[in-house]
């Protein structure tokens, strides 16, 4: 995997996760749902996966709808 090819979107809880899941789904969005990485520190084990150039019609989909940590580059 390249450096900077893909984005991850962290939440503070497992529900809020299925909750973007659920959206982005929705919305036809490509993404993957991944353990978060052990060097980004979240209260989920679970985070969102998708390619950089998605993260403006993701970050779109979900703003205001789902409750977001943070987004960190990969």
């Amino acid at each position: 995997m390249k450096q900077g090819t893909f984005h991850v979107i962290l939440f503070d809880s497992v529900s809020s996760a299925l909750l973007a899941e659920k959206i982005l789904k929705k919305n036809g969005l490509p993404f993957k749902i991944i353990p978060v990485p052990r060097h980004i520190s979240s209260d989920c084990g679970v985070c969102i996966r998708f390619s950089t150039p998605e993260r403006d019609r993701i970050e779109t989909a979900l703003t205001g709808r789902v409750e977001i940590q943070g987004i960190c580059q990969l």
